[in-house]
């Protein structure tokens, strides 16, 4: 048996990494404080509260796809993705001198515009630095990185709420440092790799070239959504926790919890993807989240949730980077950014359906009967697995 040699991930895909890094905490530290900020700051109502997170992320998802699609026909990723890091940047002075609701809307959708132009074309650029071999550890060590931010961010926002007597301001002011720095890293640090001439101005969209996104890719894409419908929002773990009794102030340990874990499992999981039937682990990734609905099914008690709330976390980690690589093994290299963006799409678009009947599940029918509705939709994407996958030819 021969031994092939050792690899070892670019210097690029660390830099990405830490730029989803910076920015996330950025994000984070106001996003984990803003509802608070609109309801006690600015008078706001839980219903504009709602509004404003419903606009703002539909508005990301619709983004995602168009930039996609202009980064296939311009044949270019790095520009698109510094455009949508800046957008993100520029956005977080405007949250702390905001002096209205209308004013953290107009933020917020510039702050959304931002995500949804560099996630595709960035998505598409970590497939094209990394080696073949290897996507899956570096989709799976930018997913972790990022994480470490969606975790430091609230922390960093709880300590400086507590050390400046709930100065929201203050601390949106502090969120502009890593925001920008995550643009500098991304402008600086990354150089986006050259392609060989090609046809340039071809529409990624006509029939003929999306007629080149082969059937094993929609199947990726059909297995995200199930997955997404599968684990609706984040924030049922949190009503779930709040039932079990824990203290207000304490809320925000539950997504700091379950993205700690996260983040300690998306780089190890990714490497070994890259070894491992991508199908198997995947189905190994719903076993562990049949597991999370049934432990926050059968309790509210702290130790069952928090079970629920750790297994929730290494699913993800175990299946986030898996599938972001799973779409650039079955897509052209010349149509990532559309094949990403089409993925995110119908992905955000089943976290919204997902979400919406996990509600009204809740409300009519209590905790138990939500988890155990998105235990079945994971039996049946156990099911929907046992599609094959195959890399295109050419």
């Amino acid at each position: 048996m021969t031994h092939r040699p050792a690899q070892h991930l670019p210097a690029a895909i660390w830099t990405l990494g830490f730029v989803s890094l910076l920015m996330d905490v950025s994000s984070e530290m106001i996003h984990s404080l803003l509802p608070v900020f609109l309801v006690t700051g600015l008078g706001a109502s839980a219903l504009v509260v709602g509004l404003i997170e419903g606009v703002a992320e539909a508005t990301a998802l619709l983004v995602k796809v168009f930039s996609g699609v202009l980064s296939d026909y311009w044949g270019r990723r790095k520009p698109l993705a510094v455009l949508g890091y800046g957008l993100g940047a520029v956005s977080k002075p405007l949250f702390a001198l905001a002096t209205g609701v209308g004013f953290i809307f107009a933020a917020r959708i510039i702050d959304r515009v931002g995500k949804g132009i560099r996630g595709a074309p960035r998505d598409a650029l970590v497939a094209e630095i990394a080696p073949p071999a290897m996507r899956g550890a570096a989709f799976g060590l930018r997913q972790s990185l990022d994480t470490v931010g969606a975790f430091l961010g609230p922390l960093l926002a709880m300590g400086l709420m507590l050390l400046w007597a709930n100065d929201f301001r203050a601390v949106f002011w502090v969120a502009v440092l890593p925001g920008m720095l995550a643009v500098g890293l991304l402008f600086f640090g990354v150089r986006e790799p050259e392609r060989p001439p090609g046809k340039p101005g071809r529409n990624p969209i006509r029939r003929d070239n999306l007629a080149r996104l082969p059937r094993a890719y929609w199947r990726v894409v059909v297995i995200g959504a199930i997955f997404t419908l599968a684990r609706f929002s984040e924030a049922f773990l949190v009503l779930r926790a709040q039932q079990g009794g824990l203290p207000l102030a304490l809320v925000p340990l539950v997504l700091i919890g379950m993205n700690v874990v996260y983040a300690l499992s998306a780089y190890p999981f990714g490497k070994l993807s890259d070894r491992l039937d991508h199908t198997r682990l995947l189905a190994f990734g719903l076993l562990v989240l049949i597991g999370a609905d049934a432990a926050l099914a059968y309790s509210n008690h702290w130790g069952w949730v928090w079970l629920g709330v750790s297994l929730w976390g290494l699913h993800l980690g175990m299946t986030q980077g898996l599938l972001a690589a799973m779409v650039a093994q079955t897509a052209p290299n010349d149509l990532l950014g559309t094949a990403y963006g089409f993925f995110n799409l119908v992905s955000g678009l089943a976290l919204l359906v997902a979400s919406v009947v996990a509600g009204l599940l809740w409300d009519r029918h209590g905790a138990a009967l939500t988890f155990i509705a998105g235990a079945a939709f994971c039996v049946l994407a156990l099911v929907a697995l046992r599609l094959p996958f195959r890399r295109p030819a050419g």
